[in-house]
C-alpha cells in the first residue's frame, strides 16, 4: 500500500543539512560521478521527485477533505517516489539502475512497462495539470550517472527522511540548497556565464520594484536568482486568494538553454514555492525578432545574459544587428521584449541588464544598437560596480543597465558604487553585501551628483560616437596609484574588444569570400 505523508513529521536546519552531507558523501564512493558537477544534479532530481510527492499527497489528503476538490496527480503508479523509493527495502542494485535508466522493465507484476526516465520525459500538460509539462522538460536533459545501485539506494534512503510538509522546512531546504548553488558556480565560470551575485539581484529588483500584476522575464534566468528574488519582492504584495493566483501563474517567465542549469532553476523557484515554474527550455535567441508581437511582451526584464560567447549564423539572421556576440543579442531581445503600451495597472515597460565594459565602449554593431536603445528608450541610469564584484570568475569589470520604454533618452543618471572602506576587492568568500547598496537606493528618487552621481546630456553620448563608457568626472583618476586588480581588468577589457573586433572581421571576410 502507499505510504501516505506524515504531516507531523518536521526535519529541523541541521538535520537538513546532515542528510545532504550525508547523500553527498555516498555519491563520492560512485564511480560514476566525477565532482559536484556530477553530484549536484543527480542530487536535483532526487530531491525534485521526493518534493514533488510529498506535495502530491498533500494534495490528495486535501482533496479527501474537501468533496468538491478532485484529486488528479501528475506522476502515476509505479512512478511516484512512495511506489519506488519509499520503502527502505525497495529497488536496489541493478533492478533499481535498470528501472530508471532503461526504456522498458520488467514490472514486479511480470508485465512490461516503460522506465522511470522514459515515462518522465514523456508526460504531456493536460487542463489543471500544467505540472506535466515541467516534469518532461525537467527529465529531459536528466541523466543517471550513477553505475551503483546500491548506493543510490543508501542516497534514497537518506533522502527519505526530509519531509516536505511545512513552508519552513522547505524555505531552509532552499538556504542549503542555494549554498550548493553556489558550490556549482564556482566551477562554471567559463564561456562567460557569470552567476550573479544575490546582493546585485537584491539591489537591481528593489530599483526596479515590479507591482503584482505586472510580468518578470529573465530571457537567460540560469538557476533562477533573478525569479526567485522577483517572486519573493512579489509575494509581499499578494494579500488575497486572486492576489496568489495572479502571482503563481501569470509574473514568473524565464529562458534557459542548457539542462543543468534549467533543472536547478526549476528545483530551485519549486523550493521558494512556485508550484509550476514557466520557463522556456531552449535558447531565447532562437526566435525571429520580427514575429515577438505584443502580446509575448513583458513589463519587467531583469537578467545578465552571457556575454562573449558566439552564436551561430542561423541564429544571427534573427536579428536587425548581426553579430555573433552573444550579449549584444540579448540586448536586442531585451530591447524588442519589452511591452510598447503599459497594461491597465501597470508602470511603463522597464529592464535592469548587466553588461561587461567593452558593451558600453564598442563600436560598429555595438554603437548601432546603443543608438537604438537611446532613440527607443530611457536609458536613465548606468550603475558602475566595483571592480571584483564577479571574482572569482572574472575580473572585467561589469554595469547595470536601467532603461524604460518612453524614450528617446534624453539624459544619463551615472553612479559608481564603491567598495566598501579599507576593502580592495572582493572574494569567493568575502562577497558584496546588499547593505552596500543602501546610499544608491536612498538616492535613486531623489538624485543629485555627488561624489558617486553625475549626470550626462545624451547629446555628449552621441558626439561620442555613442561611447558609453564615461568616466566619474567627481572623482580623481591617477593611473599610477590604481590598484593592480583594476589595471589587469582595464587591459582584459581592452583584450576582449580586440578579440570581439577580430571576430567580426573574420566574418566580413568570410562572408566577402562567399
Amino acid at each position: 500500500m502507499a505510504r501516505m505523508v506524515d504531516t507531523a513529521k518536521t526535519t529541523s536546519a541541521q538535520q537538513l543539512g546532515s542528510i545532504i552531507k550525508s547523500v553527498r558523501d555516498i555519491m563520492r564512493k560512485d564511480k560514476g560521478l566525477n565532482g559536484d558537477m556530477d553530484r549536484l544534479p543527480m542530487l536535483t532530481w532526487l530531491l525534485f521527485l521526493k518534493f514533488l510527492d510529498d506535495k502530491e499527497q498533500e494534495d490528495e489528503v486535501a482533496a479527501l477533505l474537501d468533496p468538491g476538490q478532485k484529486y488528479r496527480p501528475a506522476i502515476a503508479a509505479p512512478y511516484r517516489w512512495r511506489d519506488w523509493a519509499a520503502h527502505e527495502d525497495g529497488l536496489s542494485g541493478e533492478q533499481l539502475i535498470a528501472f530508471i535508466n532503461h526504456d522498458e522493465v520488467t514490472s514486479a507484476t511480470g508485465e512490461q512497462i516503460k522506465g522511470l526516465f522514459k515515462y518522465l520525459r514523456e508526460l504531456e500538460a493536460t487542463p489543471g495539470l500544467e505540472r506535466r509539462a515541467v516534469i518532461a522538460n525537467v527529465f529531459q536533459g536528466t541523466i543517471n550517472r550513477m553505475v551503483s545501485g546500491y548506493l543510490l539506494r543508501d542516497c534514497i534512503n537518506q533522502i527519505n527522511k526530509v519531509h516536505f510538509t511545512s513552508r519552513d522546512e522547505i524555505h531552509t531546504l532552499g538556504h542549503l540548497y542555494e549554498s550548493m548553488l553556489r558550490e556549482m558556480r564556482d566551477a562554471a565560470g567559463d564561456g562567460g556565464e557569470f552567476y550573479t551575485p544575490r546582493a546585485v539581484v537584491r539591489m537591481m529588483v528593489t530599483a526596479l520594484d515590479p507591482r503584482l500584476g505586472e510580468r518578470v522575464l529573465d530571457p537567460a534566468c540560469g538557476t533562477g536568482g533573478f525569479l526567485v528574488e522577483a517572486y519573493n519582492h512579489l509575494e509581499d504584495q499578494a494579500k488575497t486568494n486572486d492576489d496568489v493566483a495572479i502571482l503563481k501563474d501569470r509574473s514568473i517567465f524565464g529562458g534557459e538553454a542548457k539542462p543543468l542549469p534549467y533543472m536547478l532553476g526549476q528545483m530551485n523557484l519549486l523550493l521558494h514555492g512556485l508550484d509550476a515554474p514557466q520557463i522556456d527550455y531552449g535558447n531565447a535567441l532562437r526566435f525571429d525578432l520580427s514575429q515577438i508581437g505584443e502580446g509575448e511582451r513583458m513589463e519587467v526584464i531583469l537578467t545578465n545574459p552571457p556575454f562573449g560567447g558566439e552564436e551561430e549564423r542561423g541564429i544571427q539572421g534573427n536579428f536587425p544587428h548581426k553579430t555573433s556576440e552573444t550579449a549584444l543579442l540579448f540586448m536586442q531581445l531585451i530591447m524588442r521584449k519589452l511591452r510598447m503600451q503599459p497594461r491597465q495597472g501597470c508602470g511603463p515597460a522597464r529592464a535592469a541588464v548587466v553588461v561587461p565594459n567593452g558593451t558600453l565602449f564598442g563600436d560598429g554593431v555595438a554603437a548601432r544598437i546603443k543608438q537604438d536603445l537611446l532613440e527607443q528608450f530611457n536609458l536613465h541610469t548606468i550603475v558602475r560596480l566595483p571592480n571584483g564584484v564577479f571574482a572569482p570568475y572574472t575580473s572585467i569589470p561589469t554595469n547595470v543597465l536601467f532603461f524604460a520604454r518612453g524614450g528617446p533618452t534624453e539624459a544619463i543618471w551615472y553612479y559608481e558604487q564603491p567598495l566598501p572602506a579599507g576593502r580592495k576587492n572582493y572574494s569567493k568568500t568575502k562577497p558584496i553585501q546588499f547593505e552596500e547598496f543602501a546610499d544608491l537606493l536612498a538616492w535613486w528618487p531623489n538624485r543629485a551628483e555627488n561624489d558617486q552621481a553625475w549626470r550626462v546630456d545624451v547629446e555628449q553620448i552621441r558626439a561620442n560616437g555613442f561611447n558609453l563608457d564615461v568616466k566619474n568626472p567627481n572623482a580623481a583618476q591617477d593611473i599610477a596609484h590604481l590598484p593592480p586588480e583594476q589595471l589587469v581588468a582595464d587591459i582584459l577589457v581592452k583584450e576582449a574588444r580586440i578579440t570581439e573586433l577580430m571576430h567580426e572581421i573574420q566574418q566580413l571576410l568570410a562572408e566577402g569570400l562567399e
